[in-house]
């Protein structure tokens, strides 16, 4: 999914698609990456990662781990390409900078942070909306903005694309939420009721399961409504933006 934000953000600022291929590369590894080692022992400990074992349970926790820093230099490796597609190469910097920002302490990992120290905590709403603009949105704001520099996008619409991928994400979130309090591990691809069991900052359990619905349909609005503002082909990434929206896993 963060791949094709990638390329349809691309599209929607007027570029081609395949000029964004090497940064929604770049974003599906750093996003691996966090995968691998949010479910190690020592954060949430998931054995199921769409409907198979994490890969820690399959292969050992030390390859987890390595798995997981090969995944993220390889994200850096990666993004570099976007130079030999004919992107100039002080937007190639602008594109590295803006991806290690996204995955650093300020954002997803320090999202990841202030998710494991509210585990058991009494949260807000607010509290819960930091994490997941952090820790979600980041990686999805990103993607957009990536593709828009490969697309050849002044400044202000790449950032307002980061903002609108950053809406998404949260939304995104919040309804990962709600699936994981009424899956089931078929349809998931991971064990339901996790969330709960460890006492994780989740939307539906600081503002309820109605108020959570009504936060993704307010939130995802905002979303759709900075990409009509500021892209001259929308259409794309708004057809992407329902189907995730629609989504049951």
């Amino acid at each position: 999914m963060r791949p094709l934000l990638a390329l349809t953000a691309c599209e929607a600022v007027g570029g081609r698609w395949r000029t964004a291929l090497p940064a929604a590369i770049a974003v599906e590894c750093v996003h691996a990456f966090s995968l691998v080692h949010d479910d190690l022992p020592a954060l949430d400990d998931d054995d199921y990662r769409r409907g198979r074992l994490t890969t820690h349970k399959k292969f050992g926790e030390a390859i987890g781990i390595l798995a997981g820093d090969a995944l993220l230099a390889f994200a850096f490796e990666e993004l570099a390409l976007l130079e030999p597609e004919g992107v100039p190469a002080p937007r190639v910097v602008e594109a590295v900078a803006r991806l290690a920002y996204a995955s650093g302490g300020e954002r997803l990992i320090g999202g990841q942070a202030l998710d494991l120290a509210a585990e058991g905590q009494a949260v807000t709403g607010r509290d819960v909306g930091e994490i997941h603009w952090n820790k979600t949105g980041a990686l999805m704001g990103a993607a957009m903005a990536l593709g828009a520099i490969a697309g050849d996008a002044p400044p202000e619409q790449v950032t307002r694309l980061e903002w609108a991928g950053g809406f998404l994400g949260t939304a995104f979130q919040i309804q990962d939420d709600l699936l994981n309090a009424g899956s089931s591990l078929r349809r998931l691809g991971k064990r339901p009721g996790t969330d709960a069991a460890r006492g994780k900052a989740t939307f539906p359990r600081a503002m309820g399961e109605a108020a959570s619905r009504d936060a993704i349909d307010s939130i995802l609005e905002l979303a759709k409504a900075e990409i009509e503002r500021v892209c001259p082909k929308p259409r794309p990434l708004l057809t992407l933006i329902d189907a995730i929206a629609a989504r049951e896993r």
